[in-house]
């Protein structure tokens, strides 16, 4: 078996014709039933699309259910609040998805009188859309020919093919999105795309794959030559920094604080617990000291954490500590919000407060 080099990206006929019929008679056999499968909506499929960005279909299944049942068009999603589809979409993580789904259904609002754009030049121009979005949404509401290419499908070609090119550098992009093309069924586009994304999700699985039950292991170049697990390439590594977060549920009897993440960073424009800040761990003692821990205190000694927790994002980590403070009439929060706790529920906030809330506050969370 030759290895195709990213110079030799002809795809021969006979073999393209092979390809999209095995992969099609697996897809048959393998696919799940999902519920954006079973629609040529554009507006689902890109609710769809979006969600399962970052995603396991596991865990954003309940999501899109939940956000269609609130949100089932465009102009809904478009006419409500920022807080209110942030508050839908708690729990799931990467919150700037959100937002520019709130964005692009304004600007369809606005731009395309309500109707989601058809061509696929406008639906790339939508907030938060990408190729790989734009490609999904196109072909599988109107069957357009275009490629999809994402994870599973890099790791897939990667293998089959032999593939060394970086899929993280722009010229791996660029290949891996002609081949895709060059491999795409035009009688059907929406099918070929949908079982190609599902053989990397469910066969050609990041670690260990089942390789002998694969139905292209005898023309699989990474599986003749043992290089399953070397194949994709990356030459960039993450780069992540540590950050050390001192949290404080602070209450007066039935009143709460909370505050809202402004500014260029993690969670914006959520809300959370009044937070001390640190550039590496501290104790108890160090936090103590510090303005405002010293005045909400009152003179007491600061408990030991309530909750403690690693929380590791795509490019940081979080060291999250929580501590629990019942305030006396006298003491102010400053830069806080004072709320009923009753009214959490209708603020927004990030995965990690969630966190919290699930271990030590249970009975605050009502999510719609």
């Amino acid at each position: 078996m030759q290895k195709r080099e990213p110079s030799d990206i002809l795809i021969p006929a006979d073999y393209k014709q092979e390809f999209c019929q095995t992969l099609r008679v697996w897809f048959e056999k393998n696919k799940r039933d999902l519920p954006w499968r079973d629609t040529n909506d554009p507006y689902r499929i890109w609710i769809s699309e979006i969600i399962l960005q970052q995603t396991r279909v596991a865990q954003g299944f309940d999501y899109y259910v939940r956000f269609i049942g609130r949100f089932p068009d465009v102009l809904s999603l478009a006419d409500a609040e920022e807080d209110e589809v942030l508050k839908y979409w708690q729990g799931l993580g990467y919150y700037s998805r959100a937002r520019n789904l709130h964005q692009a259904a304004m600007t369809i609002k606005n731009q395309f009188a309500g109707q989601f754009p058809v061509a696929h030049k406008e639906v790339l121009s939508l907030k938060g859309v990408g190729d790989y979005t734009a490609a999904a949404i196109c072909s599988f509401a109107y069957g357009a020919p275009y490629a999809v290419v994402d994870g599973n499908v890099y790791r897939f070609l990667s293998r089959l093919l032999g593939i060394d090119e970086p899929i993280d550098s722009v010229s791996g992009k660029n290949y891996f999105a002609s081949l895709a093309q060059q491999l795409l069924d035009l009688e059907s586009p929406a099918l070929h795309n949908q079982a190609i994304m599902e053989m990397g999700a469910l066969q050609c699985v990041a670690a260990s794959p089942c390789c002998t039950q694969c139905p292209f292991a005898n023309r699989c170049f990474a599986y003749y030559h043992s290089t399953v697990d070397q194949l994709p390439v990356k030459i960039h590594k993450t780069k992540t920094r540590a950050r050390y977060f001192a949290y404080f549920f602070l209450s007066k009897g039935d009143a709460l604080y909370i505050q809202k993440r402004t500014g260029k960073d993690v969670w914006k424009n959520l809300y959370e617990l009044p937070l001390v800040e640190t550039e590496t761990p501290v104790d108890e003692a160090f936090l103590a000291d510090c303005e405002p821990v010293m005045k909400w205190l009152e003179g007491r000694v600061l408990p030991a954490p309530l909750f403690q927790i690693k929380h590791v994002l795509s490019h940081q980590v979080i060291h999250a500590s929580f501590y629990e403070l019942e305030l006396s009439g006298d003491v102010s929060v400053e830069g806080a919000r004072e709320i009923h706790k009753a009214e959490l529920e209708n603020y927004p906030v990030s995965r990690l407060i969630h966190l919290f809330l699930e271990h030590c506050h249970p009975e605050l969370l009502d999510l719609p």
